[in-house]
């Protein structure tokens, strides 16, 4: 598809502190793209210079093709969703999503037909007549969302919008933002630092830090082929496991772990040689819990030493899952998890248990 917008050099500093540095980013059209990683990473930054809330410093930001590196917001067709609603408490909730048609020097029969137009696609025409004090956080969530979409910007930026909803309404949130989405196929920019609202609503996902973008994809390449050991240990729960490359073959290596002294095999999403320090990364659910002795006829066993030995040290139930905290010979306690079920087996602490896993759910990342 076409690019909507392109960002080729762009670069902010603010005295010796650099922001942004020099960054390429294409967002194509009708894309749902998060910006997602730790404060100061990075992410606001690069919002604010797509809008034309803050100058660049250096580089170039191009909209349908055209140069708006320095053009002002009103210049961009962009819209803006903040968390904080940004409402006229003065103005009726109508009055609200008819301002910016207004401003656009449209008729008043035309703005309030777009207006419950936009209404109607966020499912709160009942609300026309009230004020913002008179309206639930998520209620007026949905009514600013609804007043950037009724002039129809190319681009929509959202600069964590869901973060003063409690989780139950944030969860309803994100399904009506990508419903609207999908149904419009507008494209929109999202800024959150909460990694599964990231994963649940984006196409792509551009993780940053420290004012750049450390890896870039879809939720699934991220999270099951992070590139580097940022990644892999920001996104998600995971355990890393110290290493170092002993053979490599194609996109799989034999890695020596430093703490077990045994050869595991893994998976690789980066460039890897022959004696580079590695961590091999295991999610929790991709970890089995076997009790007892390691058996040398059991196929679970045999897995090419995919498997080590620990103790258990505290389980406990978080809701859908329940994970177990294993004490091994790595340097920090293994996570395990896996659904919560009444009969699932119950490990009490100090129990021996055996770990193995399958070598296609490992990921070696550089150190």
């Amino acid at each position: 598809m076409a690019d909507k917008l392109v960002i080729t050099g762009l670069t902010k500093q603010y005295g010796q502190f650099v922001a942004l540095a020099p960054t390429d980013l294409r967002v194509a059209q009708g894309e749902f793209l998060s910006l997602l990683g730790p404060s100061g990473s990075g992410k606001t930054t690069l919002l604010s210079l797509i809008a034309g809330l803050s100058v660049p410093d250096g580089g170039q930001l191009l909209i349908n093709g055209v140069d708006v590196t320095h053009g002002a917001p009103y210049e961009r067709d962009i819209g803006m969703v903040f968390q904080n609603y940004a409402l006229f408490p003065h103005m009726t909730v109508e009055d609200n999503i008819c301002f910016p048609l207004k401003m656009r020097k449209l008729g008043e029969s035309s703005a309030r037909r777009q207006a419950a137009q936009a209404l109607e696609m966020v499912r709160l025409p009942q609300l026309a007549r009230r004020f913002p004090k008179e309206l639930s956080g998520g209620q007026q969530q949905r009514i600013a969302l609804a007043r950037c979409l009724v002039y129809r910007p190319s681009i929509i930026l959202m600069d964590e919008p869901l973060g003063a909803l409690d989780k139950k309404l944030r969860d309803q949130m994100q399904w009506e933002i990508k419903r609207i989405h999908r149904e419009l196929g507008t494209t929109i920019v999202y800024v959150t630092h909460d990694q599964e609202e990231a994963m649940t609503m984006s196409d792509r996902i551009c993780l940053m830090n420290g004012g750049k973008i450390e890896q870039s994809g879809s939720p699934r390449e991220l999270y099951l082929r992070p590139r580097t050991l940022f990644v892999a240990d920001f996104l998600g729960e995971s355990n890393l496991f110290a290493g170092v490359v002993t053979e490599v073959q194609g996109d799989e290596v034999r890695v020596e772990l430093a703490h077990a002294g045994s050869r595991v095999r893994a998976r690789c999403s980066a460039a890897l040689c022959v004696g580079r320090k590695v961590r091999v990364m295991v999610r929790p659910q991709n970890l089995c819990l076997q009790a007892g002795p390691t058996d040398p006829t059991n196929p679970a066993d045999m897995l090419a030493g995919q498997a080590m030995r620990g103790q258990v040290l505290d389980s406990m139930i978080t809701g859908s899952l329940t994970k177990v905290y294993v004490q091994t010979a790595a340097d920090t306690p293994v996570v395990v998890s896996y659904p919560t079920a009444w009969p699932a087996q119950r490990h009490a602490p100090g129990q021996e248990l055996i770990l193995h896993w399958n070598a296609a759910d490992a990921v070696a990342v550089p150190e």
